[in-house]
């Protein structure tokens, strides 16, 4: 291993395991533009990892369910960096998330040669007061990495957007291309520490660079904006003319609840409403100082997220 003033990112082998994914996707277009050679990827979904074929041919791509041990954990065996992003957000059965967090996490370690450095990506629900299987097992994940003897990192990042986004920020900026008008539940004065994915990505490089020795950061946005700043933001972006309509809180609930009598996979539903009209705010630490990271604005953010020529188009399958 190179020293670690020195070490460079175009000189290590690196895996991603669910690197398919919004945060591995804006990974790996900053590895590659820094002349990142050596990079494998790891998902289980046939269309994610097409997109990252067609973004840089010849990236190395293997689709596989980590859940099952299997030949894919030979790619492990000499690697310099393993990066794990694989997670269970979101299912109907409390089963997947056990497997696809817990289980996938202790066949990744298994494969995981001592020489490498490892870096989790947590969440920041672990320092939250929720009780639901996504926390449990992601817990239960992070306490996989931190006794596993490897040399780690581990990060808790907050709600993130960026490039390839198809939920959060992602939805509401399509939502304000097909409509003349955008609801606004109450005054939209709600706050909220958006992360943006570009400087997630220049995080996780640090850590590839500097190794630093074991610990956990909570990684949060560095800016408090209001929703409704949010939404102004991204109409600014893109360049869009729909009108901004405040409409009270409870007339937004009945609105939701009809429309979910018609639709049963509703994009936006009565209890996402509750949580977005209550404050937002986490820790905020000098990520700045500790990774050698300059926080690009929000704004800035904003606009490259949204008004890129390629990636901006581009939408991912969950």
């Amino acid at each position: 291993m190179s020293d670690p003033d020195t070490r460079s990112v175009e000189n290590l082998k690196i895996v991603l395991t669910g690197g398919a994914g919004l945060v591995g996707q804006n990974l790996i277009v900053r590895l590659r533009e820094r002349g990142c050679r050596d990079l494998c990827i790891l998902d289980k979904s046939a269309h994610n990892l097409a997109i990252a074929r067609d973004l840089h041919p010849g990236i190395r791509a293997v689709e596989t369910d980590l859940s099952r041990p299997g030949r894919w954990q030979d790619v492990f065996s000499d690697a310099d960096i393993v990066i794990t992003l694989h997670a269970q957000i979101s299912s109907l059965a409390p089963e997947e998330f056990y497997r696809n967090n817990v289980t996938a996490t202790e066949n990744v370690l298994a494969a995981v040669p001592s020489s490498a450095y490892l870096i989790h990506v947590s969440s920041s629900v672990i320092e939250s007061e929720a009780d639901d299987h996504y926390t449990a097992t992601k817990q239960r994940q992070e306490e996989l990495v931190v006794a596993s003897g490897l040399r780690y990192t581990v990060l808790r990042p907050t709600l993130m957007f960026g490039w390839f986004d198809r939920k959060h920020l992602g939805w509401l900026s399509r939502f304000m291309s097909i409509t003349p008008v955008f609801p606004i539940p109450g005054d939209g004065e709600y706050l909220r520490q958006p992360l943006y994915a570009g400087n997630f990505s220049e995080i996780i490089i640090a850590c590839m660079e500097k190794q630093p020795p074991p610990q956990v950061y909570n990684i949060s946005g560095k800016e408090k904006i209001l929703f409704i700043d949010i939404i102004c933001a991204i109409k600014a972006a893109k360049g869009s003319r729909c009108i901004l309509l405040k409409l009270p809180y409870r007339f937004f609930y009945f609105l939701l609840t009809v429309y979910a009598v018609f639709d049963r996979d509703p994009p936006f539903t009565t209890s996402q409403l509750e949580a977005l009209v209550i404050d937002e705010v986490f820790e905020d630490i000098d990520w700045e100082n500790i990774f050698g990271v300059n926080a690009i604005p929000f704004e800035r953010a904003v606009r490259e997220t949204f008004a890129h020529p390629v990636y901006s188009k581009v939408r991912l399958k969950f």
